[in-house]
């Protein structure tokens, strides 16, 4: 079991970790080098040789290997990432980069998302070198670059410039997985993440007459670009079940005594309640208009108008969210992808999705553990071209009333001590038996 030097140490190294500012803005305005750095300097002093890879100057990517007892088993990635949202200051109780640690908790930016696993992996890795530990098979560290934006400079650099470095990889761990649930009737759910929705943000640009605003123009650009916002917010999407969400609604259906009636869904989560709020976002496509750009005049009908739409679609669906959009933007305005991902879909009756249930159901007994689809993105989607199957595996037991989703890209993002402590024995359970 890991010491009560790494139950110190995740705690120092997660707020050293936040107090260094790696806000990523996009457009490649970010530097995570020092906290890569940080981490690379940290796994030295356990004995490995970390690599310090950049596809652009500053955007530091991490990588070493511990090498296994069987050279036959298949390795494990373990990876994360570096880098934060932005964060304004004056919304917050504290600064968001101070790192504070008050009344048992970490606060500032990274706490939950996701430099609390960071610092719980190398608390772990840590612990072994102390007590000469080794894993059954190869696990590969990685911390990464990039991934609250177009993971360019991170995961997808390393996917495509340095495959040889996950070489024999089968399957991986990340963030958002294993945190405790609180349904509001006395129950502990955990979550294990065994799947992703794909990312589809979209541009959409509308094509007019440009003229002065005082005029009538029946080829208004902003006017033909409105209206297919409009109908995008409006779509109402089909229910669509893949093999991780039957599996959770099965699961959940079972634990709270009700009927698994998949052919009505939608009633099945109402009587869910609480815990409904682990599959609702999951069971069916999604597109949200977030950005609008047009004009430059009021008394000016610009000739074009853009906007975003930050589009998620379940394994197995992408075909049906293209011809989807294809349909609701109409003949008058162009859609492409801006950033664009795969939807990812792992086993839950795995012999690793068995051990990480083992790890948790260890410390938290009271606790019931149930599979999970993430309804946004991670790393896992860029490593997954190098065969890697993901799950979201960052194990955190949480307080009741600490509201877990609301801590990503939220204001005062904080963990509790306790929960990073909790996450230090599973990760280093897990990861001895895996």
């Amino acid at each position: 079991m890991a010491d009560g030097q790494a139950l110190d140490e995740v705690v120092t190294f997660t707020s050293d970790l936040i107090r260094i500012d790696t806000t990523n803005r996009g457009g490649g305005d970010c530097r995570e080098r020092p906290a890569a750095e940080y981490a690379a300097a940290r796994l030295a002093e356990a004995g490995l040789e970390p690599a310090l890879l950049e596809r652009t100057e500053g955007r530091t990517n991490v990588v070493a290997r511990i090498e296994g007892t069987d050279p036959s088993a298949d390795a494990l990635l373990v990876h994360g990432h570096l880098d934060v949202v932005p964060a304004q200051a004056g919304e917050w109780s504290v600064h968001p980069f101070s790192g504070e640690i008050r009344d048992g908790v970490v606060w500032g930016r990274g706490a939950v998302d996701m430099k609390n696993m960071d610092a719980m992996i190398l608390a772990v890795v840590r612990s072994w070198a102390r007590e000469g530990v080794r894993p059954r098979r190869d696990v590969v560290i990685a911390f990464t670059a990039d991934e609250e934006a177009s993971a360019e400079d991170g995961s997808g650099f390393l996917a495509d410039r340095h495959a040889a470095l996950f070489e024999g990889c089968t399957e991986g761990i990340s963030e958002s997985g294993a945190f405790t649930v609180h349904d509001g009737s006395g129950r502990q759910l955990y979550p294990l993440a065994a799947g992703e929705r794909g990312t589809g943000w979209v541009k959409l640009t509308a094509h007019g007459r440009a003229a002065h605003g005082s005029r009538p123009n029946r080829e208004n650009a902003v006017t033909r670009l409105a209206a297919a916002v409009t109908r995008i917010g409006a779509h109402e999407w089909p229910l669509r079940l893949t093999p991780t969400v039957r599996a959770a609604l099965t699961e959940l259906a079972a634990l709270y005594g009700l009927d698994a009636d998949l052919d009505d869904v939608d009633g099945l989560l109402e009587k869910l309640g609480p815990a409904a709020r682990l599959v609702e976002a999951t069971v069916r496509n999604s597109a949200n208009p977030t950005m609008l750009e047009a004009g430059y005049k009021v008394n000016v009908i610009p000739g074009e108008a853009v906007a975003y739409v930050d589009g998620r679609y379940l394994p197995g669906h992408e075909g049906e969210f293209r011809a989807t959009l294809d349909q609701l933007t109409g003949p008058d305005v162009n859609w492409e992808f801006h950033h664009h991902e795969v939807a990812l879909q792992s086993p839950v009756d795995s012999p690793t999705y068995a051990r990480m249930r083992a790890a948790v159901e260890e410390f938290a007994p009271e606790g019931h553990v149930v599979p999970y689809c993430m309804p946004g993105g991670t790393d896992a989607k860029q490593f997954s071209r190098l065969g890697i199957t993901g799950y979201g595996f960052s194990p955190l037991k949480l307080p009741e009333g600490y509201d877990y989703g609301a801590m990503f890209h939220g204001v005062d993002e904080r963990v509790p001590i306790e929960a990073l402590h909790f996450g230090v024995r599973v990760l280093d359970r897990f990861l001895r038996t895996a």
